[in-house]
């Protein structure tokens, strides 16, 4: 059986919409690849091309098992006046701190000299912040090499923890800067997809790298956002809106 099935429309709007229905699923639920924005020929009418879309059928599948048990949870919930507990309720002790500072001294000792660690709590994570030291060696192309430290560090400081508590490992910064940079990319690409009046995507990016941009976009009333993909490093898609044309009396 085939993980996927094709559509073909006018325009990839309405290949999505005939998806949508022949599958009954909300247009936020599909996963899907371009395969052809289609063409409109000549005078639209020598060389007419309809877009074609791939949806994966694996993908909504899950995401429909996903949502039936996230609502039956909260049905229990409801019924029986269950609070789900919070970051907030997670304690980090001054050994998780140590433990985790301990095993990323020597991480950065071996990659670099002279870069000294302080770390602290806040905001329901343990952030360590590494300053001096080779900070380019540390970061590596694209935040990789920091990202690999960061991921050590989070399995070493959870290995006796039975809740998971989330780490960051920062470089003089960097996060702010990257973040900063996401947020000004993501404005940029919005602008785009709404000028083109087409989905704009954005190349293979991290859990955090696209919290970003979701988050940044969240309140944006002319775009919604939809990551694609499995396993970590995903695409993340941006979508323009539909304009609703208000009717002349």
């Amino acid at each position: 059986m085939t993980d996927f099935i094709e559509y073909e429309g006018k325009s990839v709007d309405k290949a999505l919409e005939k998806a949508s229905k022949e599958l009954d699923l909300p247009l936020d639920q599909l996963s899907y690849d371009v395969i052809s924005y289609g063409s409109t020929g000549i005078f639209g009418l020598v060389g007419v091309k309809k877009a074609k879309i791939r949806v994966k059928t694996s993908h909504f599948k899950g995401s429909l098992h996903r949502e039936a048990k996230q609502k039956a949870k909260d049905l229990v919930k409801s019924a029986f006046g269950i609070e789900e507990k919070t970051e907030e309720a997670q304690v980090v002790s001054s050994v998780d701190l140590d433990c985790g500072k301990q095993a990323l001294q020597r991480i950065v000792d071996a990659i670099s000299e002279g870069a000294t660690i302080t770390a602290e709590h806040k905001n329901h994570r343990i952030i360590f912040k590494i300053e001096g030291g080779n900070s380019g060696l540390l970061i590596g192309k694209r935040g990789q090499t920091l990202e690999a430290i960061q991921y050590l560090i989070e399995k070493i400081v959870n290995k006796n923890n039975d809740n998971r508590l989330r780490v960051l490992v920062d470089v003089e910064g960097y996060l702010d800067t990257r973040q900063s940079n996401l947020k000004r990319m993501a404005t940029k690409m919005a602008e785009k997809a709404q000028k083109i009046n087409k989905p704009v995507t954005i190349g293979q990016m991290n859990a955090y790298d696209r919290r970003i941009v979701h988050l940044h976009l969240k309140d944006n009333q002319a775009v919604r956002t939809q990551s694609v993909g499995d396993g970590n490093y995903r695409k993340l898609i941006i979508f323009p809106k539909r304009k609703r044309h208000q009717r002349s009396n």
